[in-house]
């Protein structure tokens, strides 16, 4: 957590809460980050950040493992249709081996919100899914299951997870091996199965266990 702004408890069913008490204070822009990516075997970790405009029926935006593929397609084009500003980071697999998976995926929300910055929209503050903040100096608090807490962390954990997606069905194009289109480089039993039996292709994470066959 880093210069908070938050009082100890800002949660409720109001799932804009804390962006609302956020901009009451003055700010101007507040960015919700998340990853997704971390347990895959194969492929990078994705992040986004997203600065949701106050007016919009921010109930839609919920943790993205809770909805299905059709159902985050259609919310992520509703962040679109609403002007949301929407920053990516990845980082590769290669990356992931050299500096670790966490390391990794905080560097992908930093990406994500020089993306943003890119693109002329700089956050004043941060809303961070998990419970380490972001090596970037901007002001942000850090949430555990933030995206049942804040409707930017859900939007961003969705815009996340479609790109990542769209991602792993291009791998797949060129590893047609491992079904990268269907389990998104995910340890699923037959994508396991494959690995035993071919080895691992460069996409892969040959850090995390399971990746390299052990006789």
């Amino acid at each position: 957590m880093t210069d908070s702004l938050l009082t100890p408890s800002p949660f409720g069913d109001d799932n804009f809460r804390i962006e609302r008490l956020l901009y009451s204070r003055g700010l101007a822009g507040v960015g919700g980050c998340d990853e997704v990516g971390r347990g895959p075997l194969a492929g990078p970790v994705v992040a986004a950040c997203v600065i949701l405009p106050p007016e919009c029926d921010h109930s839609l935006f919920q943790d993205s493992k809770k909805l299905n593929h059709s159902r985050r397609i259609e919310i992520n084009q509703f962040l679109f249709e609403i002007d949301a500003q929407v920053g990516i980071g990845l980082v590769s697999e290669k990356t992931i081996d050299r500096i670790n998976i966490l390391q990794a995926s905080l560097l992908a929300m930093k990406r994500a919100v020089l993306n943003l910055k890119a693109a002329g929209s700089t956050p004043d503050y941060l809303l961070i899914d998990g419970k380490f903040p972001v090596p970037i100096d901007i002001p942000q608090d850090c949430f555990i299951k933030g995206e049942s807490k804040s409707a930017s962390i859900a939007a961003a954990s969705i815009a996340a997870k479609i790109h990542r997606d769209n991602l792993m069905e291009k791998l797949h194009d060129h590893y047609p091996l491992y079904n990268f289109k269907k389990n998104k480089g995910y340890p699923t039993k037959e994508h396991r199965k494959m690995l035993l039996a071919h080895g691992p292709c460069p996409a892969h994470r040959f850090s995390f266990k399971g990746v390299i066959p052990h006789d």
